[in-house]
């Protein structure tokens, strides 16, 4: 018995799902260069334009003069400096918590908060369209596993009424394929009214959403007590990496005891903890950036309508664009490409079967004539392709 690798290969690339990374030449903003090609970029996740910004530069590289680069170790062993220290008080002030504990990535702090939280025993249950992230750590934590239906909070109190044990709700804050909001409020008092805790992971809320840019628990005006865990990443709108987890005094200290994701991981540089610190700063001084920010927004979906295109229920960064058939998003992702402009095609398994996307995101570093730019590129490419295919019909 062998492994048939290049079959599976094969395959991928006959549904047309076949992923390649594109090798990124340049610094994160929306001018790039790509695979030796200039290419003004709608498809990260930089959302204030903060991962190129000189100050947080700067920050870093004082840090590392001071700090050296590595984190030497776990945090439980020698690894916890003065900067990450400081980078979860400053956090935890920021999300108005007691406490708040930095992860290496996202995928960790989602790990380990919920592996640590539920077990044998226990109920989880996640909404469907949940980040990958989010469902692994629920299969994983042994915990009877559910998923609600998306955003249904009625769907959620049918679960929840049959629901064992510990029981933990969990769902994105910002789906990051749909760029909906997650509905907090009722799944907060469903959540509450059976004695369930609400884990919320707030990858792509922080930054854009809330008056001061705390994200959507800010956003609904909630409370420690409606989202007991809250997860942040850094790597988006802060422009560094890592996560976080933020929450009461009881939950950082059980993470740190049981989160085997925390436990046994070398720290992150303490240098880019200082980054971070700068980055959370200008985050919050420089109310500009959110407010530019969502002025594109607005343009991009005016003008997105007025040409017709099939756009989502969404007013954060994540402005998807429906096509259905993942060959026909492949297809207008490379004809953008060929006239200067990254978009990404987004296809199953990231997305369901039938609902292939181009994922357009925007940034606080984008002009308005960037965005028309991109509108007018939008436009020449559906007329064209619609053109191809009634030829072709």
């Amino acid at each position: 018995m062998s492994f048939d690798l290049a079959a599976r290969l094969a395959a991928r690339r006959t549904e047309h799902l076949y992923r390649q990374r594109p090798l990124l030449q340049s610094p994160q903003g929306p001018q790039v260069v790509v695979d030796g090609q200039p290419l003004l970029a709608f498809c990260n996740n930089d959302y204030l334009g903060l991962a190129n910004h000189p100050q947080v530069i700067e920050a870093w590289q004082a840090g590392a003069a001071r700090w050296g680069v590595g984190g030497g170790a776990s945090h439980l062993v020698v690894g916890h400096s003065t900067p990450h220290h400081e980078l979860e008080e400053a956090l935890a002030e920021f999300t108005g918590r007691p406490r708040a504990l930095l992860f290496t990535t996202g995928y960790m702090a989602n790990l380990g908060a919920v592996t640590a939280l539920v077990g044998q025993g226990d109920t989880v249950l996640e909404d469907r369209l949940n980040h990958a992230s989010l469902l692994d750590a629920g299969l994983l934590s042994g915990a009877r596993f559910n998923r609600y239906l998306h955003n249904d909070a009625v769907s959620l109190a049918k679960r929840l009424e049959r629901a064992c044990g510990n029981t933990l709700v969990v769902t994105d804050g910002v789906f990051s394929m749909d760029g909906n909001l997650a509905d907090l409020p009722a799944l907060a008092r469903e959540t509450r009214a059976k004695g369930a805790w609400l884990m919320v992971d707030d990858a792509h809320g922080f930054g854009p959403l809330g008056a001061t840019g705390g994200g959507i628990v800010e956003h609904f005006g909630l409370g420690q007590e409606d989202v007991p865990v809250l997860v942040g990443t850094l790597g988006k709108a802060f422009g560094t990496a890592g996560a976080f987890v933020a929450g009461s005094e009881e939950l950082i200290e059980s993470l740190i005891q049981f989160a085997r994701p925390y436990i046994y991981t070398t720290s992150q540089p303490p240098a880019l903890a200082c980054a971070t610190l700068k980055s959370l700063e200008l985050l919050r001084s420089e109310h500009w950036r959110r407010e530019h920010l969502h002025m594109l927004i607005r343009q991009f979906r005016r003008g997105a309508e007025q040409i017709g295109l099939e756009l989502m229920d969404s007013f954060t960064p994540i402005q998807p664009i429906m096509i259905g058939d993942s060959a026909r998003a492949v297809r207008l992702s490379q004809m953008l490409r060929e006239r200067g402009i990254m978009v990404t095609a987004i296809r199953p398994p990231t997305v369901p079967v039938g609902s292939a996307r181009l994922r357009v995101t925007l940034t606080a570093a984008h002009s308005e004539a960037q965005v028309q730019l991109l509108l007018s590129a939008l436009e020449e490419c559906f007329r064209l392709l619609g053109a191809l295919e009634l030829d072709h019909a």
